[in-house]
């Protein structure tokens, strides 16, 4: 379909601001940029008890936010951020885990894991595992319960990396909740051509993102690119989160088939008329809860299941 009103007049206000794309800036000056801009995309938050914590690292501590929604269904979701491996917090992710964390019910740990390029990979998937199994270890201080992950975009990648990760550990992780994610580095895909330019994420915007977090050694290596793995059966089950105007549209959708063809119960949904970001965009477009709320009951009806 076309390009819903809302996303062009999100992408018209871009073009009115001139609002540069992703590897236009310096990476301190785009990441305060992205720090600065997050409220506004998201707009009003529904308030959760939350406290900033440090979690042992291999790299050392790991920043994270813990939300404790007051009526906790019990369960804990591990949310890693978008931004390339390059850019965002749990600063620019505040609203999203939140929402979910309101809406499911369940505890959620945002994970502020190393970026790049001052760490490159795999310094942020390190400290996305080293995260989940500190849900595992700790789950009487988040309020007990199956555990799950997800991410957005870079932190789709993560999410999905870390379920192959505690499949091969024996962790059984509840969901995977994969939202518009990096899943391969050919940048090859018709999405990436019929999207590579006009869609605030851009082809340029990716071949950047990926010379800051791999810039030497294999990027096709499973922990980088999961859609390579040879094996992806007895990950958890996955909801998986696609736009249509989104470069990273057809890897996303491909790894959803590489899943049900391993066996893995997977639900995809491609939002139609939608760019890559409108996860974090509700106050300029609607659907954005429509999809939040998809995440929430996703993940708190994939948490009573795992009880």
């Amino acid at each position: 379909m076309a390009l819903r009103q809302q996303t062009e007049s999100f992408l018209a206000k871009l073009d009115e601001l001139g609002a540069p794309r992703y590897g236009e800036q310096p990476t301190p000056v785009a990441r305060e940029l992205m720090e600065g801009s997050a409220a506004l995309y998201f707009g009003p938050v529904d308030p959760v008890p939350f406290e900033d914590e440090r979690i042992p690292g291999a790299g050392g501590p790991i920043p994270v936010r813990i939300y404790r929604p007051s009526a906790g269904a019990g369960g804990t979701l591990v949310y890693f951020h978008g931004g390339g491996w390059v850019l965002g917090s749990v600063r620019t992710i505040h609203g999203v885990c939140s929402t979910i964390a309101k809406e499911s019910g369940c505890t959620v740990v945002s994970v502020d894991y190393r970026l790049a390029p001052e760490h490159p990979f795999p310094a942020a998937v390190d400290d996305a595992w080293s995260a989940t199994t500190w849900a595992f270890e700790h789950g009487h201080e988040l309020g007990s319960g199956p555990v799950a992950v997800g991410g957005d975009s870079a932190g789709g990648n993560l999410a999905a990396v870390v379920a192959m990760r505690a499949r091969d550990a024996d962790l059984p992780l509840a969901l995977q909740l994969l939202v518009y994610p990096v899943t391969d580095a050919g940048l090859d895909t018709p999405s990436y051509e019929e999207n590579a330019t006009g869609y605030w994420l851009t082809r340029a915007g990716m071949v950047w993102f990926w010379d800051q977090y791999v810039p030497t050694g294999d990027r096709f290596h499973p922990d980088a690119s999961p859609l390579r793995s040879g094996n992806l059966a007895g990950v958890a089950p996955a909801l998986v989160i696609t736009a249509e105007y989104d470069p990273l549209r057809d890897e996303g959708e491909a790894y959803a088939d590489r899943l049900s063809e391993a066996g893995v119960s997977v639900k995809l949904h491609r939002y139609d008329g939608l760019i890559h970001g409108f996860f974090r965009l509700p106050a300029y477009i609607d659907a954005a809860y429509d999809a939040l709320t998809e995440s929430a009951s996703a993940v708190r009806e994939a948490i009573a299941r795992a009880r």
